[in-house]
C-alpha cells in the first residue's frame, strides 16, 4: 500500500483524507493501518515525523464509524505531554467532521470542568496524559468499561518520566478484551516488557532504524566555551535561514536566552514547564504560524512539537541523556525535507559526544568556530550573557518575520 485510496475506508473519511491532501501513506501509516483495521495489536517503532498520528487515529475512526453512536469512551490515546496529546486531537478533528464523532482531552494544566463536559457530552475518543487520567479514575468522574481501543503513544517517553504506575492503573481499568496499539520511537528493555504484559501477538513494525536520528538530518557539532554560546547562536542567525528550535538545560537558561534574542532584534518564543498551558499553546502556535522564528524549550517540549517545517535543531545545552539527542533532533529533518542540527559542545564535553556518537551510531561533524566578539563581564551558570550592546529594542518587541539572509556553508571539518 503506498496511497490511502488503496484501503477500503468510509466514504466520509476517504473525503476528510482528500479534504486534507493526505493522499500518499507514509511507511509507518502503509504497514500499521491494514493490520489495525483489521483489529489486531501492533507494536510499531518510527523515528519521529514519521507520521505515526495519522498511522492509529484513521483505523480509529473507521471503526467507530462503523459502530451506532454512543454516549461512552471507545478509543483512549495516552501521550506523555499535554502539548502532543492536543496536537493529536486536532489531527483527528481534522478527519472526523461529518461523521458526529466527539473527541475530548484529558490534561493537566487546564480546565477540569470543561474536560469532564466534554466526556460527558458523549466524547467516543479521549486523549490523555496519565497523571490527569488516573486523578479522574481514583475520584471516579470517567469509566474505561467500554473502551476496546487504546494507543500508547511515545512509550518509551511515559516509561521515561515514570508513567508506568500510572499506565498499569489505567491498563487494569479496560476491558480484557481490546485492541492495543503502542507506538515508540525505541524498544527498550522496559518497554518490552509493558509489551509482554498488556499486548496480545502483535503485529510488529519497525521503519527505519529507531535509535539513531533521520538520515536527513546533517548533525553538527561547535567545541566552544559556555561563555561564547549566546554569541555562536546569534552568528548562527544571521547566516543561516528558516526556523531554529534551541534547546537549554534549565527553566531559567530558556527565559534568559529568550530575553537576549528578543533584545537582539530576534521574534523569539519560549516553552518550558513553568509556562500555563494556554501560554505554551500560544507560544507553539505562533511558532508553527511563522509569527516567531525561533523557539527556545526545555526538554519537556522534546517530544510535544509537531512542526513539519523547523529548519534547524541547536543543542545549546547538551541533553542529559544519549536517547534524548534523538528526540531533539528529530524535530527537524521532517516529512522528507532536510534538516541539520547544531551542538554546542565544551572542551569538558568530548567524551559526552563521542558517547552520544558511539551509543547513537552516528557522525556529528565538528565545524570550525566562526569569528565571534571577545567574552564580557562575568558569566552565569547558564552561560547566557545579554550584552548591552546589543539591546536595541524593549523586551517586548517581536518582529513578525527574521529578515532574508544568505546560505550558510558549513567550514572544514575538525577534531
Amino acid at each position: 500500500m503506498t496511497h490511502f485510496s488503496e484501503i477500503k475506508l468510509s466514504a466520509v473519511l476517504r473525503k476528510n483524507l482528500d479534504k486534507n491532501n493526505f493522499i500518499i501513506a507514509t511507511p509507518v501509516q502503509a504497514q500499521a493501518i491494514p493490520p489495525l483495521i483489521e483489529g489486531r495489536d501492533v507494536v510499531a517503532t518510527a523515528q519521529t515525523g514519521t507520521g505515526k498520528t495519522l498511522a492509529f487515529a484513521i483505523p480509529i475512526i473507521e471503526a467507530l464509524i462503523a459502530v451506532p453512536r454512543s454516549k461512552s469512551i471507545k478509543a483512549l490515546i495516552i501521550s506523555p505531554t499535554r502539548e502532543l496529546a492536543i496536537q493529536i486531537e486536532k489531527a483527528i478533528s481534522e478527519l472526523t467532521p461529518g461523521t458526529h464523532i466527539r473527541t475530548a482531552v484529558v490534561v493537566g494544566g487546564m480546565s477540569e470542568a470543561q474536560q469532564l463536559r466534554d466526556i460527558e457530552m458523549g466524547a467516543e475518543i479521549v486523549i490523555a496524559t496519565p497523571g490527569r487520567l488516573c486523578d479522574y479514575l481514583d475520584r471516579r468522574l470517567v469509566s474505561l468499561s467500554k473502551t476496546t481501543m487504546i494507543v500508547l503513544d511515545e512509550a518509551d517517553r511515559m516509561l521515561d518520566m515514570g508513567f508506568l504506575p500510572s499506565l498499569r492503573t489505567i491498563l487494569e481499568k479496560l476491558p480484557e478484551k481490546r485492541q492495543m496499539m503502542l507506538f515508540s520511537a525505541t524498544i527498550e528493555s522496559s518497554v518490552a516488557h509493558l509489551v509482554h504484559s498488556y499486548v496480545h501477538k502483535p503485529v510488529r513494525i519497525e521503519v527505519g532504524a529507531s535509535t539513531r536520528p533521520a538520515e536527513q538530518v546533517d548533525l553538527y557539532c561547535f567545541e566552544i566555551e559556555v561563555r561564547s554560546k549566546s554569541d555562536l547562536l546569534l552568528h548562527l542567525l544571521e547566516t543561516v535561514q528558516g526556523s531554529m528550535l534551541v534547546f537549554t538545560a534549565t527553566r531559567m537558561g530558556a527565559d534568559r536566552l529568550a530575553q537576549l534574542l528578543v533584545r537582539a532584534r530576534i521574534s523569539c518564543t519560549v516553552i518550558h514547564g513553568e509556562r500555563s498551558q494556554s501560554e505554551r499553546n500560544q507560544a507553539l502556535q505562533g511558532f508553527k504560524d511563522g509569527n516567531f522564528r525561533v523557539l527556545v524549550a526545555t526538554d519537556v517540549a522534546a517530544r510535544g512539537i509537531h512542526v513539519d517545517d523547523i529548519a534547524h535543531v541547536v543543542n545549546y545545552d547538551l541533553p542529559q541523556i544519549p536517547e534524548d539527542f534523538i528526540h531533539r533532533v528529530g524535530r527537524t529533518g521532517r516529512a522528507g525535507a532536510r534538516g541539520s542540527s547544531w551542538t554546542f559542545a565544551t572542551p569538558l564535553e568530548r567524551a559526552d559526544i563521542r558517547g552520544i556518537e558511539k551509543m547513537l551510531n552516528v557522525r556529528i561533524e565538528y565545524q570550525d568556530v566562526p569569528s565571534l566578539p571577545p567574552p564580557i563581564g562575568m558569566v552565569p551558570e547558564d552561560g547566557i550573557i545579554v550584552r548591552t550592546a546589543a539591546v536595541s529594542a524593549p523586551t517586548s518587541t517581536v518582529v513578525p518575520q527574521a529578515p532574508k539572509v544568505r546560505s550558510f556553508s558549513p567550514g572544514r571539518r575538525r577534531r
